[in-house]
């Protein structure tokens, strides 16, 4: 990092840390805890089936990883220190920052909130999960969206025979929806 005069203070600049395996948010929350610290953690909501049917997860945008904006020679010891951060990320003896505008960008995509939800709109064609119910876990294509019920109509293989069978949209998840499809 560059060295700072002293008639010219270091002024805070973002930069990428390294959060614990999942562990983004309560980095982000110890970090936040820190005066002259500011906090990004973007979010996706979406939803994914379980054994339990469908149920909404809330995921960090970027798996592993949150935003600090801080400056570097004060602050870096105490954010290198919370719980839940694992590091900076850095190439060698190269601390790369992130331009204002950047973050801005994503904070405009994001909301206030820091968090994007993903409906999951199907269509027919869709390839969907059946995620509860006595048919959970059965692969299905989506024939008709009835959107005034909030029901589907699905064509899956059952018995040999291609059937055709009206489901509740909330128990219906598109196959393959994931962290990596969902923006």
């Amino acid at each position: 990092m560059p060295q700072a005069s002293l008639a010219n203070p270091p002024l805070p600049e973002w930069f990428c840390l390294r959060s614990q395996p999942k562990h983004e948010h309560i980095a982000a929350a110890h970090l936040r805890q820190l005066s002259g610290v500011e906090i990004f953690l973007p979010r996706i909501r979406f939803q994914r089936a379980t054994v339990r049917g469908a149920v909404w997860a809330t995921e960090a945008l970027f798996p592993g990883y949150l935003f600090a904006r801080f400056v570097w020679p004060a602050e870096l010891r105490p954010v290198l220190h919370a719980r839940g951060v694992s590091g900076v990320v850095h190439f060698g003896d190269r601390w790369p920052t992130i331009a204002d505008p950047v973050i801005a960008d994503l904070r405009a995509a994001l909301g206030p909130e820091e968090l994007r939800v993903v409906e999951a709109t199907l269509t027919p064609g869709d390839v969907v999960r059946i995620a509860d119910g006595s048919l959970r876990g059965l692969l299905a294509v989506v024939a008709q969206v009835q959107s005034g019920r909030n029901r589907v109509a699905v064509l899956m293989e059952f018995l040999g025979q291609q059937t055709m069978v009206e489901l509740p949209a909330t128990s219906l998840v598109r196959e393959g929806e994931g962290r990596s499809r969902v923006l």
